[in-house]
């Protein structure tokens, strides 16, 4: 595959709830370039984690046409699952299973076996600071803990994509710098991330490319300096996210 191709190509994507008139993806055309850092941003009731949801294959859309990594996800789905990894807001472990029982389930569903499967388990607990816990339940972590060993789960196959929906809500500022930190790592050894958040600074920071989205629309999208650009602001993107989302409450 070319090092220019989309990593994810989407064109015409529009999902409705069934009782709901509003689509909650509206006719949304995007394209997310293999090994970018992309942020999907947006307020609350946005879009996101049903976009992020219809990408993993945990959706269907109402209309629209999907590729990723070279497949189709209408007919390709199982072999987009081989190739994408998934992390999702809420804390997907079994509490009452130690962290390397967690992962040796996790692992096992991916398809790693014996020394591969160990070896993966090892490397992982080190590079995430939860080494020394790997036989606590996981019940007993930190909401912190919790979070790097959730991102752990999503990384056991070295997946070429990885979706991210809020990594690093609710954590310590110790947990935080080692998901982005390893996040920047795990990027430039090849990985595409998709990524979700509220955090505009981190955002900022992170992420090579951006998408804003509202009501189930694509407002903006590009690259940092190219949205500065075509919101003719020099501002944080906080300031140009507020300018175009507004400042009402959303619940």
């Amino acid at each position: 595959m070319s090092q220019t191709m989309q990593s994810i190509d989407i064109k015409n994507l529009t999902k409705y709830y069934r009782g709901n008139e509003k689509p909650a993806i509206d006719r949304v055309t995007l394209g997310i370039t293999e090994g970018h850092i992309f942020g999907l941003l947006g307020p609350n009731g946005a879009g996101k984690t049903t976009m992020i949801r219809i990408l993993c294959g945990l959706l269907t859309p109402t209309e629209g046409q999907i590729t990723i990594g070279g497949y189709s996800l209408k007919s390709e789905l199982a072999e987009i699952r081989k190739i994408i990894g998934v992390v999702p807001q809420e804390i997907a472990l079994y509490q009452s299973l130690t962290a390397h029982e967690n992962l040796a389930v996790y692992g096992g569903i991916y398809g790693l076996r014996g020394a591969r499967l160990t070896d993966r388990i090892d490397e992982q607990l080190q590079k995430f600071g939860l080494e020394k816990s790997r036989n606590v339940q996981v019940g007993r972590f930190s909401g912190g803990m919790k979070r790097r060993l959730n991102l752990i789960v999503g990384l056991m196959h070295n997946p070429r994509i990885l979706f991210l929906d809020e990594p690093t809500v609710g954590v310590d500022v110790q947990s935080k710098n080692v998901i982005i930190e390893s996040l920047k790592d795990i990027n430039q050894a090849g990985t595409t991330i998709i990524y979700t958040s509220h955090y505009l600074e981190e955002a900022e920071v992170l992420c090579t490319s951006l998408a804003i989205i509202d009501e189930g629309r694509i407002i903006t999208q590009g690259s940092l300096d190219e949205i500065k650009k075509e919101n003719n602001s020099t501002a944080k993107l906080e300031d140009i996210f507020l300018q175009l989302t507004g400042k009402s409450l959303r619940d």
